[in-house]
């Protein structure tokens, strides 16, 4: 099945490698969008891409959306003797879960592929075999002379290559579902650049001044997002995220976007949640509350650490988080429209119908 829908027309363009710290080629994706949407934008030290809008109302406080760059990966640890690569995980990466098969690994002056491996299944244990880095290498083909060549080295990191990325579609025809290797967070950025250019196109002036941040290094410990956070001050911070469905989740994939309750940092501004759930309503779809136990998000990391008084996170509903992730296609859709009607504030209405909604 192939599809023009434009959430992954524009995710097809995102699919770069853009492992944490890495996060340059990316952005440079997501300015020259911005450039050639004639849509303002500057880029910290750091490397977040961000994008400063005024608000309707001068009394309202700062909010700032986020949805981060960096996708989880592997990193080089020691380089063999026979050219092979050892190495772990960078964010929430497991190798069961990448599977054998071909991997980029992004040397500091050209990038290389290699195939993950684990090995032969011909041994007496082997279908017991509980799979963990230490079991795993990087077959790369070429000397340690020619990989130091290339500026691979301990510290470089690497992630599935572009052909094993997908997007594939599948399912109902009516209602599909979409399956590619980890929207985490290319469909928050998707969600976000469409609402910019949404935005630009019917001349919405947002109810706050509002900050559109594309972040770096949340996967290992959002970084630039409390960066961004400590130096900006906005009141409120929503990250634009996924939603995994871990056993015993009352998610669903059939369309509805969900909303962070709890995770394993704290508890999110439960009026904003409400406020974000009824402009899910005026939207015309609906927002499924979710508590997580193992799961974090730039705007939890940037709570716990001091740099914002009011939190959310939304996205998308995924099956098998970091991983093949599946969503429902209309999901995309239905995070934009609820997205559209909170920054245009209910019903396009002002500050103080947002502040009486959020007390």
């Amino acid at each position: 099945m192939l599809t023009d829908h434009p959430a992954l027309q524009l995710f097809s363009e995102l699919l770069v490698a853009s492992p944490s710290g890495r996060e340059a080629a990316l952005a440079a994706i997501v300015r020259q969008k911005l450039t050639e949407w004639d849509i303002a934008h500057e880029q910290d030290g750091m490397g977040n891409v961000i994008v400063r809008l005024n608000g309707r109302s001068p009394q309202a406080p700062l909010i700032m959306f986020a949805a981060h760059m960096d996708e989880i990966g592997l990193v080089v640890t020691k380089i063999n003797n026979d050219g092979s690569l050892q190495v772990n995980r960078t964010g929430g990466l497991h190798p069961w879960k990448l599977g054998e098969g071909p991997v980029e690994i992004l040397g500091d002056r050209e990038t290389i592929v290699g195939v993950l491996s684990m090995g032969s299944t011909h041994t007496a244990n082997a279908a017991n075999q509980a799979v963990t880095w230490n079991d795993v290498c990087v077959l790369t083909g070429l000397s340690p002379e020619q990989l130091k060549a290339a500026g691979v080295r301990p510290g470089s990191t690497g992630v599935p290559t572009r052909e094993r990325r997908g997007p594939v579609l599948f399912g109902d025809p009516a209602d599909p579902m979409v399956a590619a290797w980890t929207f985490d967070d290319r469909m928050g950025m998707v969600a976000l650049l469409r609402l910019l250019a949404r935005l630009k196109e019917e001349g919405i002036r947002p109810s706050h001044p509002t900050i559109i941040a594309f972040t770096v290094s949340e996967e290992v410990g959002g970084h630039g997002a409390k960066s961004l956070a400590m130096r900006e001050q906005p009141e409120i911070f929503i990250s634009v995220d996924g939603a995994p469905i871990p056993p015993g989740t009352p998610l669903e994939l059939d369309g509805r976007p969900a909303i962070w309750s709890k995770d394993r940092l704290g508890h999110y501004d439960q009026p904003l949640l409400q406020a974000l759930c009824q402009a899910a309503l005026d939207a015309g779809t609906e927002l499924q509350p979710v508590v997580y136990q193992s799961a974090a998000s730039d705007a939890s990391l940037v709570f716990y650490a001091g740099g914002a008084q009011r939190i959310a996170c939304m996205g998308q509903v995924r099956a098998n988080s970091h991983g093949f992730e599946v969503a429902r296609l209309s999901v995309f859709d239905h995070m934009l429209e609820t997205l559209v009607q909170f920054v245009r504030g209910f019903g396009g209405g002002d500050y103080n119908e947002f502040q009486e909604a959020t007390n």
